[in-house]
């Protein structure tokens, strides 16, 4: 198993092209931002960026409103509980991932219809809890869906992942770290004609 060949996803809250053009083109994006300013013209901003890269875009919680901008799909977190996918008539590829920390959770995302589950977290934290690689493997084989690390993952332990050989990871300051470099300050000449 090679890193590069694993499904990568992003959780993103806001738009910086600069930095979301430079990481690799095989990073998925999951949108998270629950700020009501200026959050439709960036997720257009961001869902026009995804189809013209060629990524995919997840929408976290919000199932009407990725149906409704035509996202990729959604993400269903760990703390929503609600089975309501099946209310819903979506497009062919619409996909539906979600995360869980235990088996009573995982079962209930087979129920909310989920084709990858996000099992977190794999490596400590900020809330300084982790699964070891036993829970993660037992969690992994209770169910049929497609796993994705997530968690605590970066670049010291992100060959351990060849330990639990998982379908996928995801994560935030993996890829935070990864920003291009400042340019500088930019200056504004204003023209007087």
């Amino acid at each position: 198993m090679h890193i590069s060949n694993l499904k990568k996803y992003y959780f993103i809250d806001n738009f910086n092209y600069h930095h979301l053009i430079n990481l690799d083109k095989n990073i998925s994006f999951i949108w998270r931002n629950k700020d009501k300013e200026k959050f439709l013209e960036s997720l257009i901003e961001l869902r026009d960026f995804c189809k013209k890269n060629q990524r995919k875009f997840y929408i976290s919680n919000n199932i009407k409103l990725a149906n409704d901008i035509k996202a990729d799909g959604v993400y269903i977190s760990s703390s929503n509980k609600k089975i309501n996918s099946k209310f819903f008539s979506f497009k062919n590829k619409f996909r539906i991932i979600g995360s869980a920390h235990n088996l009573k959770e995982i079962k209930l995302k087979e129920l909310q219809n989920i084709k990858e589950i996000f099992i977190s977290p794999l490596f400590k934290d900020k809330t300084n809890k982790q699964l070891n690689i036993y829970q993660y493997l037992k969690l992994k084989r209770a169910t049929y869906m497609k796993d994705i690390s997530l968690g605590g993952i970066n670049e010291k332990n992100i060959k351990k992942l060849k330990l639990i050989k998982p379908y996928g990871f995801a994560g935030i300051s993996f890829f935070d770290k990864k920003k291009a470099p400042k340019k500088g300050p930019f200056k504004f000449i204003k023209n007087n004609d």
